[in-house]
């Protein structure tokens, strides 16, 4: 399972959020998208070496968070089953070493022709 999709499944719950700046967040996850940018309600924000500010939402873009830090209450082992369907591999695909491995490369495979290479 993607790290973004066992996120993606602890809506309503606390976490603390440590930030790449140093910033530490605490509030309840409202969501989490695919970019990992988290939206977050009832926070509390310390910026690094100042007082901490209390808000009512809070949107952290993905690639600023350095690391999550979950409740200890949580259930891992129920949130960490995959439940995302399976994808069906086709009979004859690329990666089964079929026909369907040369499709789109037009006449010749490989090589770009005659000619090349000579002065």
């Amino acid at each position: 399972m993607k790290l973004v999709r066992f996120l993606m499944k602890l809506t309503n719950e606390t976490v603390t959020i440590e930030l790449k700046n140093g910033t530490v967040v605490h509030g309840t996850i409202s969501g989490v998208d695919i970019s990992m940018n988290t939206h977050l309600k009832v926070v509390k924000m310390t910026v690094k070496g100042k007082n901490p500010t209390s808000l009512d939402s809070l949107s952290i873009r993905g690639n600023n968070i350095r690391y999550y830090i979950l409740p200890d209450s949580l259930n891992l082992d129920t949130l960490l089953i995959d439940d995302s369907p399976k994808q069906k591999v086709k009979a004859g695909s690329a990666a089964a070493g079929g026909a369907a491995a040369a499709k789109g490369r037009g006449r010749g495979g490989r090589g770009r022709g005659r000619g090349r290479g000579r002065p």
